[in-house]
């Protein structure tokens, strides 16, 4: 059980220490990565910046997510839950466009003018609060690949068992402290799991 984001990603900082992967940059997906990233970067003396997806949600249920697209239009697919919903490809593209624009519109939101971001070549450590479906953690991995990366490894304080192992095959390195049997939510272990306000999350970008 964590405190908060906060005490998670000072308690996840310490376990990427010991692992000695080699890390140029953090990025963190917002809302909720941020303030768990930010302890992560400190830690490891490296920047932090953020990495942006937005899921694409089940028709009539948005929570369910069919599948993420990364802000410059990677996009990972639920390929199964797709086809159990019989979702046509019409919704699919509309809802994948929809979904870029709002993560590039949030990219351009958090990172308020600076350059656009180069990891040509860098060893980048991807970080959020938690893993659930991954739907968002896919596509930022994907899009990171995507961007260059000589390598790309995530961390999580928490996370489903089934989607932890899923992403450990699509990372170089994996950084997860607790992947518990009774897993049913991320907020089900934190103390604290309130909502972070974007004002909140830029500022640990600052």
């Amino acid at each position: 059980m964590f405190t908060d984001r906060t005490d998670a990603g000072e308690q996840l900082a310490a376990a990427v220490r010991r692992s000695d992967i080699e890390v140029d940059i953090v990025l963190g997906i917002p809302r909720g990565g941020l303030p768990v990233a930010r302890p992560v970067a400190d830690a490891l003396s490296v920047p932090l910046d953020v990495v942006v997806a937005s899921k694409v949600g089940a028709p009539g249920n948005p929570e369910l997510a069919v599948a993420a697209v990364a802000d410059d239009g990677t996009t990972w697919r639920n390929d199964s839950l797709i086809g159990k919903l019989d979702l046509t490809t019409g919704y699919l593209e509309d809802e994948i466009e929809h979904e870029q624009r709002a993560a590039r519109q949030k990219r351009e939101r958090y990172r308020e003018g600076r350059p656009p971001l180069d990891l040509t070549g860098k060893h980048v450590l991807v970080v959020d609060d938690g893993l659930a479906t991954g739907a968002t953690m896919f596509a930022c991995v994907e899009r990171v690949r995507e961007a260059g990366a000589a390598s790309v490894a995530a961390a999580v304080p928490v996370g489903s068992p089934r989607t932890a192992d899923q992403l450990e095959r699509q990372v170089d390195h994996l950084e997860i402290l607790e992947r518990p049997r009774s897993f049913r939510a991320v907020g089900q272990f934190f103390r604290d799991f309130s909502q972070v306000t974007d004002e909140e999350a830029m500022a640990l970008l600052n």
